[in-house]
């Protein structure tokens, strides 16, 4: 009784044993395949659970999920023989387990290597027939678009597919980035002083027609002052003459009154004048010397 149940433990654990190394998984981010003595027998495992002979069968996974490629950034020429720094990165994933496996041995770095070879290929040809012009004006995502999918033609023989390649930063080196900048700060400094002396010239004029205009609004000023004043004195004047008229006496006596007031402002005030003057005549006679008309 007691041998079988060793036997039968032995049993179980082979049992398990056996049907540990039976069984395999495949998770949603991974692709398998399946070797019999080293050969590929099977590439289409979806995600789950699956079975194998063991011991005869093996299996290797490997990482579905998207992979990067970031390479250092190259020097490229344009079409006019000049030099730019072009940075790019391309995004790519396992499509073909099989022939990703049998091209680069299922090694992300082996495939990384080979795809920037082509993608450097690709931007050399790319940036060799256009213009630094072209490229800054609105043909990178041009570009873009036809790295991406000669990328892609290249990667199916390696079982990969492209998803997309960005370059991420298009710049000049830096001595002629330095020398471009040095020509921007050059010009922008000399449309600054056109548009000083432009504001100065226009200044100016403006100061020098606002001058004219002061000046002939002060001369009409004064001119038209000068006629209402020489109306008004015509006027007083006139009107003085009527007044003189309707009596002379009497404005003869209130032009005396006038005259006294004037000669005699202070206590100071001396003047020197004979007797029979008529400048006494009001004061030596009321009358004027006319008491007896």
């Amino acid at each position: 009784m007691q041998s079988l149940k060793s036997i039968g433990g032995i049993v179980l654990g082979v049992a398990l044993v056996v049907g540990y190394f039976s069984v395999f998984t495949v998770d949603e981010t991974e692709k398998a395949l399946m070797f019999r003595l080293g050969e590929i027998q099977r590439a289409d495992y979806e995600p789950g659970l699956h079975f194998k002979m063991p011991f005869v069968n093996n299996v290797r996974k490997f990482d579905a999920r998207v992979q990067t490629l970031d390479a250092e950034p190259e020097r490229y020429l344009t079409g006019e023989l000049k030099n730019l720094i072009v940075d790019a990165f391309v995004k790519w994933r396992v499509s073909d387990v099989r022939e990703y496996y049998t091209t680069v041995g299922g090694d992300p770095v082996r495939a990384n290597a080979r795809l920037n070879e082509n993608i450097k290929d690709g931007l050399r040809s790319e940036f060799g027939r256009r213009t630094i012009q072209d490229v800054v004006s609105g043909e990178r995502s041009q570009i873009m678009d036809i790295l991406s999918e000669e990328a892609n033609n290249y990667a199916a023989s390696l079982g990969i597919e492209v998803l997309e390649v960005r370059l991420k930063r298009v710049d000049l080196p830096p001595n002629v980035s330095e020398s471009v900048f040095q020509r921007m700060v050059a010009e922008r400094e000399r449309v600054a002083r056109d548009i000083r002396a432009s504001g100065d010239e226009a200044s100016e004029r403006i100061r020098a027609d606002a001058d004219r205009q002061r000046t002939v609004l002060v001369a009409e000023a004064r001119r038209d002052g000068e006629e209402l004043r020489g109306e008004g004195e015509a006027e007083a004047a006139g009107i003085f003459a009527q007044a003189a008229e309707q009596d002379p006496e009497f404005f003869s006596f209130i032009r005396s009154l006038r005259a006294y007031d004037r000669a005699f402002r202070g206590e100071d005030d001396v003047l020197v004048l004979t007797p029979d003057s008529d400048f006494f005549r009001y004061l030596e006679d009321p009358t004027g010397g006319n008491g007896g008309d």
